[in-house]
Parts: C-alpha cells; structure tokens; sequence
C-alpha cells in the first residue's frame, strides 16, 4: 500500500486552483454514473441506436449490481483519506467503500459497452472515463488499485451487456448490433 499512497501522495504535489476546478468537475459527471445514464438515455430515444442504448443501460445496470452492491461491501476497503488525515478533500467525503471505484467502473462499463457495441463513440466515453478515473486518485478517495479494479470490473460487465443484448435482438427482435451501433 505504500506504493499507493506515494502515487496520491505525488498527485497531491500537482495541484493548482485551476486544476482542483477542473477535477472537481469531472469527477462530478461521474457522479451517480449521471453522464453515462443520460447518454444510456439518449441512446435509447433514437430509434437506430437503442440497441446500444439498451446495452449502456444494462451494463450500468450489472455495474451498479456487482459493484455496489457485492464488491464493495464483500471488500470494505478503507478509503485513502480515512487512513490519511492530513489531506484536505476538495469534494463531500464519500461514506461508501473505496474498492472498486464506482466512478470509475461505471464510466469504463459505459465505454466497453460503446466499443464492443462496434460504435465509434467508445473513443471519447474511454477518454471522458479514463478522466473521471484520474480525478478520483486526483482528489485523494480512491487508491489506484481501486480505480483498476473499477476499470476491469466496468469492462467485464461492458461486454457482457453487450452479449446479453446481442442475444435478445438476435433471439427475440431478429435484430443484432451493427458495427455502427444501429440494427442490421
């Protein structure tokens, strides 16, 4: 753990008020998976991209099962801050566990989900995710172990959202995902 705590800990030195702005803002979009839930619904209102709409929704879904809900109280890890006392939070203390980071497995569910949905908005889910993950080994409430273990969670879950739908439109609606996102 040690080696963690050298990485917040050095993370801490690159502060400034603009980057502390900036952080805090992206962190927030994370929040509650808000800008994946409103993409998952944005998704879902056009016709050509509900099928991936439905496997954004679905893997936030399974996210917020096996994240939330198992991982973290199965784990109850202790988050950075808590151990380190001295460090000043610049966001509302978070009253969960550290292990994974729903941040970041929420963002990386979403953009798995867009990519093995073989739609090219992936890309910029991946980099606003990895973002959102950053911020949260930035602002000291995660250890990076914890973001990792949120990314390869988020993945996990992404694809497998993305089986199940394919499955249904398949089975069910004679439909599948295109590499375009929409049906075909």
């Amino acid at each position: 753990m040690s080696i963690e705590f050298s990485i917040l800990d050095w993370l801490q030195t690159i502060h400034s008020d603009a980057m502390d702005r900036i952080m805090i803002f992206i962190t927030m979009l994370g929040n509650a998976g808000a800008v994946w839930i409103a993409l998952a619904a944005v998704l879902l209102i056009i016709p050509k991209t509900r099928p991936v709409g439905f496997a954004v929704a679905l893997a936030l879904i399974l996210d917020l099962l096996t994240c939330n809900m198992m991982v973290k109280p199965l784990v109850a890890r202790t988050r950075p801050y808590e151990i380190n006392e001295a460090v000043q939070l610049l966001i509302a203390k978070p009253h969960d566990y550290s292990f994974p980071s729903g941040h970041s497995a929420a963002s990386f569910a979403a953009a798995s989900a867009l990519f093995f949905s073989g739609t090219k908005l992936w890309i910029p889910a991946c980099i606003l995710g990895a973002l959102i993950a950053f911020s949260r080994l930035y602002l000291y409430v995660h250890f990076p172990t914890d973001v990792l273990g949120g990314i390869v969670l988020g993945i996990a879950v992404g694809a497998l959202a993305v089986y199940i739908v394919k499955r249904f439109y398949k089975m069910g609606a004679g439909e599948r995902l295109s590499a375009k996102g929409g049906r075909r």
